[in-house]
């Protein structure tokens, strides 16, 4: 009997949480016009399309540079540039309104594919284009004309929304209208920032050129905090460039925006729908951020816990023993102040790690913080190539059960912790595989 990959199955099985979490919510995708010529597109657009079969509510804002550039260079024509903007004059703007049409149309072709044997079978989309974007000129900047080169004014809110609620995936080109009747061009990330703040997204998500943001080491910065930007370590100044938009939008009120590259095959997936994502995540968090515990954060922690102890819930710890193990804290920490706090205690030995002392101070309690902190620890004890990590509770059993640990017996514990393991407390034992 074939029964398949059972692989395959388990992935399907974890991803129903995300599926869940992403269903009805609202996603901004911004990608340049050098996605669209990439070889990996088709793939991107299938990915999109799976998406809204999920029941994501989907809005597509497209750039177009490259495609004007080839427009331009083929009529004999050249553009200045002012920093990241082009000054779009009157020969240019008819170049630019053709690039942007003729993409937007090649797209919605891509969107409408329903071809047997092709991941977009049965897809049956409706993609809605429109003019949702007010607009306004730049004008003379330090004695420069932009000329037709605008900013964004107004997005129709009201509008977008109606197609959403519709079901329709609203395809955006980097293009504005004035009331007046003239056309303007738009920056790219200036539309999707605007238009994701306007319609109040749940998500923000940027497609460029690299997998993620960088540090000057070239290691992927995996999410940063809006405060934590300006400490970054990044030189790229086209990554430098995605981070402002992305402080721009979580500013304007965008909870999160993803940072992740379009070259590769299922990044948008395995960003949404896998713990450890694929690029960069910048969260509006501007004055909480999580990190490693130092012996400097000993007193904090004790006051965090100390209820805790005195009710029973945490074995209690004296400051001695929490100043030689806090290297395995890690915190979460708001405008200086702890505010939540958790332990992993690896056992190398059995390929498992103890997560312990997960609590979180009761003014900061219904905002998931604890669980950001388990996934966290989660994430460090894979970087440490452990394959399980385990608890042991005796009042929080079932907030353990929701995050997808399973009950042992205590056997199941690694030898050293069987040693320690203390009988009248008689904490339940739950583990869950990595």
């Amino acid at each position: 009997m074939n029964t398949g990959n059972p692989e395959h199955i388990r992935w399907f099985r974890n991803t129903a949480p995300y599926i869940n979490a992403h269903r009805g919510k609202t996603f901004v995708l911004m990608f340049g016009g050098e996605a669209a010529l990439h070889e990996n597109f088709p793939h991107l657009i299938h990915d999109i399309a799976l998406l809204n079969s999920l029941g994501v509510r989907l809005v597509l804002v497209h750039g177009s540079r490259p495609q004007i550039d080839a427009r331009l260079a083929q009529a004999g024509l050249s553009s200045q540039r002012v920093g990241d903007l082009r000054i779009t004059d009157t020969e240019a703007l008819a170049h630019v309104t053709d690039a942007a049409g003729s993409l937007r149309a090649q797209m919605e072709a891509l969107l409408s594919m329903g071809l047997p044997n092709s991941p977009m079978q049965g897809a049956r989309m409706r993609v809605c284009s429109g003019n949702f974007v007010t607009a306004r000129p730049i004008g003379v900047v330090d004695g420069v004309d932009f000329q037709h080169t605008g900013r964004v004014r107004r997005i129709d809110a009201t509008g977008i929304q109606r197609q959403l609620a519709e079901g329709s995936i609203v395809l955006m080109s980097p293009l504005g209208y004035s009331p007046t009747g003239e056309i303007f061009n738009l920056s790219l990330e200036d539309i999707a920032m605007q238009t994701a703040a306007a319609i109040s997204a749940d998500k923000l998500i940027m497609l460029g050129e690299e997998p993620g943001i960088s540090d000057g080491k070239g290691n992927l910065i995996a999410q940063c905090a809006v405060g934590e930007i300006d400490l970054l370590d990044v030189a790229n100044s086209h990554q430098r460039h995605l981070l402002d938009t992305a402080r721009r939008a979580c500013e304007a009120g965008v909870p999160r925006c993803h940072l992740i590259g379009y070259a590769d095959d299922c990044s948008l997936l395995q960003e949404l729908f896998t713990h450890d994502g694929a690029g960069t995540l910048v969260a509006n968090d501007a004055f909480e951020q999580s990190r490693q515990a130092s012996i400097d954060d000993v007193g904090g922690i004790l006051e965090l816990i100390e209820p805790l102890e005195a009710q029973g819930v945490l074995l209690k710890r004296s400051r001695e023993l929490l100043e030689t193990e806090i290297r395995q804290f890690r915190l979460l920490e708001r405008d200086g102040r702890i505010i939540a706090c958790a332990a992993l205690y690896p056992f190398d030995e059995a390929g498992s790690g103890e997560i312990a002392c997960i609590v979180c101070h009761p003014d900061y309690r219904g905002g998931d913080r604890g669980k950001r902190l388990l996934h966290e620890l989660e994430a460090e004890a894979r970087k440490q190539g452990l394959t399980h990590v385990f608890v042991l509770t005796t009042q929080t059993a079932h907030w353990f059960i929701e995050q997808g640990f399973l009950e042992e017996g205590r056997d199941a514990l690694p030898g050293q912790k069987q040693d320690l393991y203390n009988l009248q407390r008689n904490s339940k034992v739950f583990f869950k595989t990595l």
